[in-house]
C-alpha cells in the first residue's frame, strides 16, 4: 500500500487545495451544495495529477534510476511493475473524468484534459525546452484555480488569477534553481539544467516574487474594507520565510519547502485565519 500512495503522490495532493481557492475568496464556502461540488473537484484534480506523475516516473524510469532521492520511487526501484503502473493510470483517468463530468460540465472535463496532455507533452520531452518546462509547471497551478472556478461556478478576480500565476513562476524557478545548485549543470538528472544559470533563475525568480506581492496587494485594495491591508504585509513575510529555506540546502519542491519549516506552516496557518476572519466574519 505505501508503494501505491507513494506511485499516486498523495502528499502532492495538497496542491489541490487551489481548487477551493475561488469558492473561497467569493464568500459562497458555507454553500453545502457549492461545498460538495469543490470537494468532489479536488478529488478529481488529485487523481488527475496523480496520472500525470505516473506518466513521468515511466518516461523518467533509467534517470531516476541515477537520482539520489528519485531512485527510491516506486517504478525505479521496482517495487511497482510499468504495466501495473499504467493499469493505475487509466483507473484514475476514468475516476477523474467521470468525477468532473458528474459535479460540472464538459468544460471542466475539458480543463482536466488540457491539464493531463500539457503534462504528457512535458514528460515527452518539453522538460527539455528553457522556460516552456516552468510555464508547464505555472499553467498546472493557473488551471487549478480555472477548474475550481467553473465547478463552483464562481467568478475570480483577475488579480488573484495573476497573483496564482507570478507565484507559480517564482517556485517554478525556485525549484529549477536548487536542482542545479544541488546537482549541478551537466544534465545528468535533468537535461534543461544546462540551459538555465542561477544568476538567470535568481533574478527572474525575484521579479516573480515582486509581480505576486504587487499583484496580490492590488486585490487587496480592490477590496471594499480596508481590514484586508493587514493581509498584505503577512503574505510578505510568507514569501520571506520561503525564500529563506530555498536559498538554503533545500530541493525547491514546494510541498517539501513547506513541510519541513514549522515556521512556515504556521505563517500559513495565520494567514488562513485571518482570511478566514476577514471574508467570513461572525458568520462563522
Amino acid at each position: 500500500m505505501k508503494d501505491f500512495l507513494k506511485l499516486l503522490r498523495v502528499k502532492h495532493w495538497v496542491k489541490n487545495i487551489l481548487v477551493v481557492v475561488p469558492l473561497f475568496f467569493s464568500q459562497n464556502l458555507l454553500q453545502r451544495e457549492l461545498w460538495i461540488s469543490t470537494i468532489i473537484g479536488v478529488i478529481s484534480f488529485s487523481l488527475i495529477s496523480s496520472c500525470v506523475y505516473i506518466v513521468n516516473d515511466i518516461q523518467d524510469v533509467e534517470k531516476d534510476r541515477l537520482h539520489p532521492k528519485k531512485k527510491y520511487r516506486p517504478i525505479a526501484s521496482g517495487a511497482i511493475s510499468v504495466k501495473l503502473a499504467t493499469v493505475i493510470f487509466v483507473v484514475c483517468l476514468f475516476v477523474s473524468l467521470a468525477l468532473s463530468y458528474g459535479v460540472a460540465s464538459i468544460n471542466a472535463v475539458g480543463i482536466v484534459l488540457l491539464y493531463l496532455i500539457l503534462n504528457i507533452a512535458y514528460s515527452k520531452g518539453l522538460k527539455n525546452k528553457a522556460l516552456i518546462d516552468v510555464v508547464i509547471l505555472t499553467s498546472g497551478f493557473f488551471l487549478r484555480v480555472a477548474y475550481g472556478a467553473v465547478i463552483s461556478h464562481v467568478e475570480i478576480s483577475a488579480w488573484l488569477y495573476l497573483t496564482v500565476i507570478s507565484g507559480a513562476f517564482y517556485l517554478g524557478f525556485g525549484k529549477r534553481r536548487n536542482e542545479m545548485q544541488q546537482q549541478g549543470s551537466d544534465g545528468t538528472t535533468r537535461k534543461v539544467l544546462k540551459s538555465y544559470s542561477l544568476s538567470f533563475l535568481d533574478k527572474n525568480m525575484y521579479v516573480c516574487l515582486a509581480l505576486t506581492n504587487m499583484f496580490y496587494a492590488l486585490w487587496a485594495t480592490s477590496k471594499e474594507s480596508q481590514a484586508y491591508f493587514i493581509s498584505v504585509p503577512l503574505v510578505m513575510i510568507i514569501f520571506m520565510q520561503y525564500s529563506l529555506d530555498i536559498e538554503g540546502d533545500s530541493d525547491g519542491d514546494p510541498v517539501e519547502v513547506i513541510g519541513q519549516d514549522k515556521t512556515l506552516i504556521c505563517l500559513v496557518l495565520l494567514y488562513a485565519i485571518l482570511m478566514v476572519t476577514l471574508l467570513y466574519g461572525l458568520r462563522l
